[in-house]
């Protein structure tokens, strides 16, 4: 089976890795993939971007490719699943209809209110001097968030009034995020710890992934600006049998029937960022894609074969399938470009990488922003080239081990063996857990 991966993060090197290790994969295109794919053996780099949805829909269609496997949530949003579809070719993820869950905040909102999905209040303002008045209104801090697609930086926690009014006017005003800010969410901030939950489903049945807690803030002890993600544990103990149950039953399924229902069957990964608050689980946000970088940290965890599992999502048979996971504990720490979440330089050179994925002790390196600069012919230099920093996280370190105790250490055993110029990382991912044990 030819497959074709959509993306060139550390979420698409591990998918890569993860679907590498199928028997029916005969090869895996990545587009446009990073330095990490470009190493995983019978995976080949393409140069297609990942919005580029007719350059992707033809080379699909042109290879040969039986299943494509989308990874970041650009394409989805933009509608690559219902091009793909029309076809005729099989694909992994949910519609442009559906993928609004996470394409804009304000129906995501709405759609939970519709259903009544536990969620915070929110209102909803595309007009500056509204949105500023109703801030200084309120009693309490709010959280603002954009609406559209913002690289998981759209989410600002302001530390009084005039700081609100500060962020709204470089959201809206300044568009500090181009268009997704446009329109923008004033919400509820609510207070508890985060949860990550992701299912796989087909439109009508899910399957719960191992829970798994992300580290969204820049610096130790959930301090900075908010980034894409610098670490994540996974599985969660706060994840009890029964909140699992609470999340599947008053979030998830009802999530599943209610787009059904709107005529927008959900399909793929569906994934829930909860607050375990005083008044239960309740979402902050819906992504509709696995998580980066939960998907570091869950997928060393399964067992079973991942195209059989996202076939039966994507053709609708998830019913008669269920995944098997390991009981160990996964770590991932990011290791970022200095200056990240805002402006860094790229192009240093990246050593102490080891050779493939592995770097022993149960840990594997997966590449974010990296590229391969190949020595040119007539040069003199030997080997395969250089790896380069390539954006603002440059490397996911995954380890796995009986416990969290075991995992942290091995993750950052590991991360102490490479170094490139400017590289920054958190010290606490998964500490309190792994201390607990």
């Amino acid at each position: 089976m030819n497959i074709l991966l959509i993306g060139s993060g550390a979420r698409e090197h591990a998918l890569a890795w993860k679907l590498a290790d199928s028997p029916s994969v005969s090869h895996i295109y990545a587009a446009p993939g990073n330095g990490g794919t470009a190493g995983i053996p019978g995976c080949t780099n393409v140069p297609i971007a990942v919005d580029d949805l007719r350059a992707l829909r033809l080379f699909a269609r042109d290879n040969r490719v039986e299943l494509t496997v989308v990874g970041p949530e650009v394409p989805l949003v933009a509608g690559v699943v219902d091009d793909f579809a029309s076809d005729g070719l099989m694909i992994f993820g949910p519609s442009r209809s559906a993928a609004r869950l996470e394409g804009s905040k304000a129906f995501s909102k709405d759609f939970m209110n519709r259903h009544g999905i536990p969620t915070g209040w929110a209102q909803v303002f595309t007009d500056f001097e509204d949105a500023a008045d109703f801030v200084l209104g309120l009693d309490d801090l709010p959280v603002l968030k954009a609406s559209g697609l913002a690289a998981g930086k759209g989410v600002l926690l302001p530390e009084s009034q005039e700081e609100a009014v500060e962020q709204l006017i470089a959201m809206m005003v300044h568009r500090r995020f181009g268009d997704a800010g446009t329109t923008v969410l004033v919400e509820e901030r609510l207070q508890g710890p985060e949860l990550s939950v992701l299912a796989f489903c087909d439109g009508e049945n899910i399957r719960l992934a191992p829970a798994a807690q992300d580290h969204k803030r820049l610096l130790d002890g959930d301090l900075g600006p908010n980034t894409g993600g610098m670490g994540a544990f996974s599985p969660s103990p706060l994840a009890t049998s029964e909140i699992l149950y609470t999340v599947e039953h008053l979030v998830l399924r009802p999530t599943l029937s209610g787009m059904a229902s709107e005529g927008a069957p959900y399909r793929g990964v569906l994934y829930a960022g909860l607050m375990l608050t005083d008044r239960g689980p309740m979402v902050l946000e819906f992504n509709c894609r696995f998580g980066d970088p939960e998907a570091q940290a869950i997928l060393p965890l399964l067992q079973s074969d991942l195209v059989e599992l996202l076939l039966a999502c994507a053709n609708g048979s998830l019913a008669g399938h269920e995944p098997v996971w390991s009981s160990e504990s996964a770590v991932t720490v990011v290791m970022a470009s200095d200056g990240y979440p805002d402006s860094y330089e790229t192009g240093k050179p990246i050593t102490g990488l080891p050779d493939g994925l592995a770097a022993g002790g149960g840990t594997l390196v997966f590449h974010a922003g990296t590229k391969v600069e190949v020595p040119s012919v007539g040069s003199g230099e030997e080997g395969a080239g250089t790896v380069l920093t390539d954006g603002g996280r440059v490397l996911s370190v995954t380890a796995t081990g009986e416990d969290f105790r075991t995992a942290v250490q091995s993750a950052y055993g590991a991360v102490e063996q490479i170094h490139f110029e400017g590289a920054v990382w958190r010290s606490d991912i998964g500490a309190h857990v792994a201390r607990s044990q």
